[in-house]
């Protein structure tokens, strides 16, 4: 998989989590309801690391 955005986006979504406003560049603020955190995610996630440290941020489990 050479971008992981779009899955990341669709557990987020799932999971209750929404966009608050676009950041810095080709990334967008989001908030979970789960951990009350605002976090970065950007347009093109080229390493599951990173997939899985957004998912993280979310209170979310690993999934890539």
């Amino acid at each position: 998989m050479d971008n992981y955005t779009p899955a990341v986006k669709k557990l987020l979504r799932e999971a209750g989590c929404s966009v608050v406003r676009s950041g810095k560049g080709d990334h967008e603020i989001w908030q979970s309801p789960m951990t009350n955190r605002h976090f970065p995610i950007d347009h093109a996630i080229k390493s599951r690391h990173t997939a899985n440290g957004v998912l993280k941020q979310a209170g979310l489990p690993k999934a890539f």
